[in-house]
């Protein structure tokens, strides 16, 4: 029976010891491509912003996400553009594609991780928690849960003093030709009852064109927009020539209430702080008894 020397089999097994896993090959990715807005605000609230080579066109924060390459819209990549920024590892949004794209980054040896986007709490968590043990930073991403989670409780309790929850019809408009109202099953419907709101938009699920019938039988009290959305149709006064919103209470009391888009539907790791500011803003008689005790 040979003997292997003990100095062989001791070189071995630190080689072995010291051999990374491919799990452990992910947290070390020198070079990150994270594709949709709430994923690159996640790796930059992790303090890896160095690792990143480029985004995609959604990501509009923070402002050092913009100063890199871009390679397009998350939905609509190309693989050419992708993998001449020679990525280790690609952190795609729930819905980046098209999936024959994919494949392709796939079939190049590229990490291709994917992220889901459930637009809620939970949802919110899970996806800053995934991109933090991908990263390699689980202690970072459980101190971003933990200051959402604070940020929550403290719109909690604001809105817990209201007594009547506004009705808010969420209006999604790039210009006056295109504009969609938020149903149910929507990161918009979810922010306004987060923020202890009503959606004034019921019974189907999605968008729907905009129509002075559905903003009348609505009867908004608020009426919630992106604010590029709400530049694009003139701001206030453009909304209120809109079918039928002069007709609805917000319109009467020209409440209209806009938010950036990617703090207000991103669901990233400021969603505490955009639940906060938008209970606020549905909320100002809390706001106001809130400052005059101060």
């Amino acid at each position: 029976m040979h003997r292997i020397p003990l100095f062989l089999l001791s070189t071995a097994l630190l080689l072995l010891g010291s051999a990374p896993t491919a799990s452990a090959q992910d947290t070390e990715a020198e070079r990150v491509l994270p594709l949709g807005g709430s994923v690159t605000e996640i790796v930059y609230a992790l303090d890896q912003g160095d690792r990143v080579v480029g985004v995609d066109a959604s990501s509009i924060y923070p402002e050092a996400a913009t100063e890199k390459p871009d390679v397009g819209y998350y939905r609509q990549l190309s693989a050419e553009g992708v993998l001449s920024l020679d990525p280790d590892i690609i952190l795609a949004l729930e819905g980046t594609g098209p999936p024959a794209v994919l494949d392709q980054l796939r079939n190049a040896d590229v990490g291709v991780e994917t992220i889901p986007d459930e637009p809620s709490v939970a949802g919110a968590k899970q996806k800053i928690r995934q991109v933090a043990e991908l990263l390699g930073r689980v202690d970072a991403g459980d101190d971003l849960v933990a200051e959402m989670e604070r940020q929550l409780a403290e719109a909690r309790t604001l809105r817990e003093e209201a007594d009547t929850p506004p009705r808010v019809l969420f209006i999604y408009a790039r210009g006056s030709g295109t504009m969609n109202v938020a149903g149910s099953g929507t990161s918009a419907g979810a922010m306004i009852e987060l923020a202890g709101g009503e959606n004034a938009l019921t019974g189907i699920d999605g968008f729907k064109p905009l129509t002075a019938e559905a903003v009348v039988d609505a009867a908004p009290d608020v009426i919630l927009m992106l604010t590029r959305g709400l530049d694009s149709v003139g701001g206030v006064e453009g909304v209120l020539e809109q079918p039928g919103i002069e007709l609805t209470p917000a319109g009467e009391n020209r409440r209209i209430v806009a938010m950036d888009d990617l703090l207000l539907l991103g669901f990233g790791p400021r969603l505490g702080t955009a639940v906060r500011e938008l209970t606020g803003e549905l909320h100002p008689e809390l706001e106001a008894a809130s400052i005059s005790a101060e």
